[in-house]
């Protein structure tokens, strides 16, 4: 699914009116790549922009501001290092790209809680789909005993409470 059509093909339109940016003389040399280098010379035709010679690169060839930093697909790109991260989003217009540096443990972890959130996820991994699973069946499990341990605790403290108030009163002999 797409979202930001818009701003993505407004993207597409002005990248279409940008020029290709070469390297100086890398078309008459083949040890030269045709990537990017600024030309520094005193007397460099490029440098100087004299008509007829590859453009410079300039601020003004930017894209929108708005469609900066969105992914081909059309979310914004968000790095996340761990399930916390997941509850600054949102997902109908964030994706989440893991960090290349969480260990496969972790990374369960956030594939099942961002399935669960229904965030899209750019780089899932090679993870099978039964843990995620089994993450998400046990993560529920552990909401419904703890849910059922806090009323019994609830319990547990009236009684306890009530006991205390009658033991903390002083009578007086009058």
């Amino acid at each position: 699914m797409v979202i930001n059509k818009d701003l993505l093909q407004l993207r597409k339109k002005i990248a279409e009116k940008r020029p290709e940016f070469v390297r100086q003389e890398s078309w008459r040399y083949k040890r030269l790549a045709t990537n990017w280098r600024r030309p520094k010379g005193k007397d460099n035709k490029m440098r100087k922009q004299v008509s007829g010679v590859p453009q410079l690169v300039k601020v003004g060839y930017k894209g929108p501001r708005i469609s900066r930093g969105l992914h081909p697909s059309g979310y914004h790109d968000i790095l996340i290092y761990n399930t916390n991260d997941l509850t600054k989003i949102d997902p109908k217009k964030d994706a989440v790209r893991i960090a290349h540096t969480v260990g496969n443990k972790k990374r369960i972890d956030i594939v099942a809680e961002a399935t669960n959130l229904k965030f899209k996820i750019l780089n899932p991994g090679k993870i099978d789909k039964k843990e995620i699973a089994e993450k998400i069946e046990a993560k529920g499990k552990k909401k419904v005993e703890a849910k059922g341990k806090k009323k019994v605790e609830a319990k547990g403290k009236k009684k306890v409470e009530a006991k205390g108030k009658n033991l903390g009163k002083r009578v007086s002999k009058s």
